[in-house]
């Protein structure tokens, strides 16, 4: 039996409503943003991201293991298709991701969100015909 339920993911990062309205321009949703060192993100049919002030925030060094650690990451589907990739990537660089890796023998591809998160996108397996 369980202890708890989840609730959500806190990120910390140096402007909460940017990176909530950044997360929501790829997921989905409309950030809760009353206060502005603590913002919400319901995602459509998902988990609830949230987003926190951190004075002083260095941003993680993705891949790196010895110094700033990617200390956590996102995988988002992003579609298929490499089509379907393409697009989503095409979207979140539009919105300020940065690319990160990408190799076209991976079914995924890192990013940096404004802030410096690593997140991928991923190609999920299409449907087998039954």
């Amino acid at each position: 039996m369980p202890v708890a339920s989840f609730r959500s993911v806190a990120i910390d990062c140096p402007d909460p409503r940017a990176l909530a309205r950044f997360y929501a321009g790829i997921v989905g949703g409309a950030p809760q943003d009353e206060d502005p060192d603590w913002v919400v993100l319901q995602v459509p049919g998902g988990p609830r991201l949230a987003f926190q002030s951190a004075p002083g925030f260095t941003p993680p060094e993705w891949p790196r293991a010895d110094r700033n650690s990617q200390q956590f990451h996102l995988d988002l589907d992003g579609g298929s298709t490499w089509e379907e990739i393409e697009a989503a990537q095409a979207k979140v660089l539009e919105l300020g991701a940065r690319l990160l890796h990408a190799e076209d023998k991976e079914d995924f591809r890192v990013y940096a969100d404004p802030a410096g998160h690593p997140f991928c996108l991923c190609r999920i397996d299409p449907p087998q015909p039954l």
